[in-house]
């Protein structure tokens, strides 16, 4: 009888400079992991000057290689694009491109003809990364926001679907009221998407209802009273909904009430709506705003401010690389 013991593999870490940050936390997460250089320049016409460092140290080890992507706007999705297309041409091992927020689709509704799915643009253009030495590359990405968009990548890329819900369930257990947590989904696609993950915990789902010209958010099921409440999605963007939702929960008992979501977009600096209860309870403000370091320009802005807490990705990373 023979046994085989898995190796772990040694990877290169490429990362855009708006991970950085996240990048270092990952190679602290593994030995096996290193940074991977990239000199980030423009010519005078403002187009990507670009150069891997080491290319031809890279091409003779044969190692692993990922990219850390942020496609925090369309002004730098074409760079990081290049670098993503040359790294797998590197006689690599093999390739995984980790982008933790896929932005696109989040407003996207196909109603009308003419009406343009320019997250499915995206997903065409990242199921055409090159092919390495080790077959098609990987694409790990947390929590996508549309649960059809998965189903846009091509069969030359190997998406790998990741989820924060792990991060959340863990700084939920060290909280000193973790016996009396309820989770709450602002409505039922949130409900869809998670209550799997965390069907252990006593739930509240809220929907929205029209009256008159008003969208207002009520309880559907579930009762709030006398429970930290943690209101759980995927992304926040204005926030509005998110609110309506503390209200309501305020409204109806509740002690406390958190909030969660993997990705915190926040445009127009609405994290500013949000404000800490200071221990005077939930119609003042929220316990705790947990967001993902998926978003890096979001993390710079919050990371410092109450009641935001910033749940690092870095090992939940380090562990998909692996796989």
């Amino acid at each position: 009888m023979t046994s085989s013991i898995r190796t772990q593999k040694s990877f290169l870490l490429f990362y855009c400079e708006e991970m950085r940050e996240l990048a270092e936390q990952v190679v602290a997460c593994n030995d096996d992991i290193e940074l991977g250089p990239v000199s980030w320049r423009t010519f005078a016409d403002g187009f990507p000057n670009l150069f891997i460092l080491n290319a031809d140290t890279i091409q003779s080890e044969s190692r692993h290689a990922a990219f850390l992507a942020s496609f925090s706007s369309p002004s730098v999705i074409f760079e990081q694009l290049s670098i993503i297309y040359a790294l797998p041409k590197l006689s690599i091992s093999s390739f995984t491109l980790i982008l933790p927020f896929f932005p696109t689709g989040t407003f996207e509704r196909m109603e009308d003809e003419g009406d343009v799915a320019t997250a499915f643009t995206l997903a065409r253009l990242l199921s055409n990364i090159p092919i390495s030495r080790g077959g098609p590359a990987s694409l790990v990405i947390f929590d996508i926001h549309a649960l059809q968009e998965r189903f846009y990548f091509g069969d030359s890329v190997l998406p790998c679907f990741e989820s924060g819900i792990p991060l959340l369930k863990s700084r939920l257990q060290e909280l000193p009221d973790s016996q009396n947590i309820t989770i709450a989904f602002p409505d039922d696609g949130a409900w869809k998407r998670f209550y799997k993950q965390l069907q252990h915990f006593p739930m509240i789902i809220c929907n929205k209802v029209r009256e008159a010209e008003q969208r207002i958010v009520r309880i559907k099921e579930g009762d709030p009273k006398g429970r930290h409440v943690v209101i759980v999605d995927d992304l926040v963007q204005s926030g509005g909904t998110l609110i309506e939702c503390q209200k309501v929960l305020a409204d109806h008992g509740a002690a406390k009430v958190s909030a969660y979501a993997t990705h915190g977009i926040f445009p127009n600096k609405s994290w500013e709506k949000f404000q800490p209860d200071n221990g005077e309870g939930p119609q003042h403000g929220l316990g705790h705003f947990w967001i993902t370091d998926s978003c890096p320009l979001t993390v710079k802005a919050v990371k410092d401010r109450r009641p935001f807490e910033i749940l690092s990705l870095a090992g939940s990373i380090a562990s998909a690389l692996q796989i």
